[in-house]
């Protein structure tokens, strides 16, 4: 699996176009005047109306769903939440209003979301999520004892530990928010590169606790592998 980690200026242009189409997509709604359980055109239709890929369709509707403006039903298509044309268009707003995420608020997120998905993933995990994580574990450690970089496997392991949490929520928010923190954590971070065998203690210990299914030893580790990253959030 190939994560590609977006610059400051990708991210932005994405967040341009993912508010515009928030933006058309309320629009959409109230001049066809959809009610509560009225479906909305589907992803392609509304990618070629709109001048835009599919993802950033997704993206949008993903954003839309998750302030409980649209429901997306599997094999049915998304449709218009039972919410209020006012109420509808006070949370867009709120939505347009949103800035960039910086590197603090991000760090933030994820430390509060990982502490709750490792929690799950230790209660939760199948056979198959221990050797998925216990994959991503190997994997990072083979690169860091080969002196290269392992963004991407660190990066694997923490989704693969929020994939076994069973929360398709937390799922989604954990591969929009960890790339970018990552990558600004080793940019800004000086001393990144000498806490290899750390990580891979560190990563080792959330893997046992995990496979051991004890949800205290295992948020307990986790507090612990975000010990640097509080430091750095506090200096920020």
């Amino acid at each position: 699996m190939n994560i590609n980690v977006l610059s400051k200026n990708e991210n932005q242009e994405i967040t341009s176009i993912v508010k515009k189409l928030i933006s058309q997509i309320s629009d959409l709604i109230t001049s066809k005047h959809l009610e509560p359980g009225d479906k909305l055109p589907a992803e392609r239709v509304l990618a070629e109306k709109f001048g835009v890929s599919r993802r950033s369709v997704r993206v949008a509707i993903l954003k839309l769903e998750s302030y409980g403006i649209l429901i997306s039903m599997p094999q049915s298509g998304t449709f218009v939440a039972n919410i209020g044309t006012i109420a509808m268009n006070g949370m867009v707003e709120d939505i347009l209003s949103l800035g960039i995420p910086n590197f603090k608020s991000l760090v933030e997120t994820r430390i509060l979301l990982e502490l709750k998905t490792v929690r799950l993933a230790a209660n939760r995990r199948t056979d198959a999520d221990l050797k998925r994580i216990n994959k991503a574990l190997n994997a990072h450690k083979a690169k860091l004892l080969a002196k290269e970089d392992a963004v991407q496997e660190d990066l694997l392991f923490h989704l693969a530990i929020a994939k076994a949490s069973g929360n398709v929520t937390m799922n989604e928010i954990m591969i929009g928010i960890t790339p970018q923190i990552i990558v600004d954590f080793k940019k800004y971070h000086k001393d990144y590169d000498t806490l290899d065998e750390l990580r891979i203690r560190e990563h080792t210990e959330i893997y046992e606790a995990i496979e051991d299914q004890d949800p205290d030893l295992a948020e307990k580790r986790m507090k612990e592998h975000f010990k640097l990253l509080y430091e750095y959030c506090d200096v920020s």
